[in-house]
């Protein structure tokens, strides 16, 4: 319910705009007094949408209010007189400077996050490079297996914040499920809500600790779609085996890129994903 609201905030922000004012506008009498009320949606289409969508949330209402204001009246004679131009006019430049201001003020925290972001999968790119540099075989794995995690998570419509704990998880996934202490270091570290670093660290131990688990749950006797795994896992496992394949060992060759996704298909729906091989394809033919 959650990420269907922010998925889809701006349309129902809009529809419960229209329907507020529809509803003020019929039930209360002193109209007026309720126009205050748009204060709090325009503060949080600035917040979650940004400043152009809080200003032209802002026109939106505005223009509404205008319009009713000027065909029914609100708690006053009907038309745009002098009396309801100086209460509306005010109203609402100061309804879109507000929007503008909490927009811009959004936006400023939005980058400074994505700036600390960044330079948080940065580091982790550089740390697990020096620790599988020592084995050259697995140089730059879990780097490769990062980007084809969030090819493949963005062909399955992920959000963004699904792809980025599954990035983190694939840059840790060779380190987390060879030793457990990892994740116990990540649950540690996660204990406050409000850092968005935090919150990744949290969503990537989840997908670190599922996938340590992932070949003992799946094989022949199980259908994978009926178990109840979450599908940055099977994404991670995906794009993880792909990458491994194309890896020589002391006992086999390393596959060609399209012998390593044949592989894959064939074990799709028992050891696979098939939405998650086949956004592999996909992202393959992209890139």
């Amino acid at each position: 319910m959650q990420q269907f609201f922010f998925r889809h905030f701006e349309r129902t922000l809009v529809l419960l705009l229209v329907a507020s004012l529809l509803a003020i506008n019929s039930l209360v009498e002193q109209k007026f007094a309720f126009l205050s009320f748009y204060y709090l949606p325009i503060i949080l289409a600035g917040f979650y949408g940004g400043r152009r969508f809080a200003v032209v949330a802002g026109l939106f209402i505005a223009s509404l209010v205008f319009f009713f204001q000027a065909t029914q009246g609100l708690g006053m004679d009907a038309g745009l007189t002098q009396d309801a131009l100086m209460l509306l006019i005010p109203w609402s430049g100061f309804l879109i400077l507000t929007g503008y201001v909490v927009g811009g003020l959004a936006e400023q925290r939005a980058a400074r996050l994505a700036d600390l972001k960044n330079a948080y999968l940065a580091t982790l790119e550089v740390l697990t490079f020096h620790i599988e540099s020592a084995d050259r075989h697995q140089e730059g794995h879990s780097t490769r297996v990062a980007e084809l995690s969030g090819a493949i998570g963005a062909e399955l419509k992920l959000t963004e914040n699904e792809i980025e704990n599954l990035r983190i998880a694939a840059l840790l996934h060779e380190v987390g499920t060879a030793d457990q202490r990892l994740l116990r270091l990540l649950s540690r570290s996660v204990t406050d809500e409000t850092l968005a670093v935090a919150r990744a660290l949290r969503g990537a131990a989840q997908i670190i600790a599922e996938y340590s688990h992932y070949y003992e749950i799946v094989g022949d006797d199980w259908d994978i779609e009926a178990l109840p795994m979450a599908v940055p896992v099977k994404v991670l496992a995906v794009a993880d085996a792909f990458e491994t394949l194309q890896m020589a060992t002391p006992v086999r060759p390393a596959f060609a890129r399209w012998s390593a996704l044949e592989e894959l298909e064939k074990g799709a729906g028992k050891t696979f994903a098939r939405e998650a091989v086949r956004a592999l394809a996909k992202a393959l033919k992209v890139g």
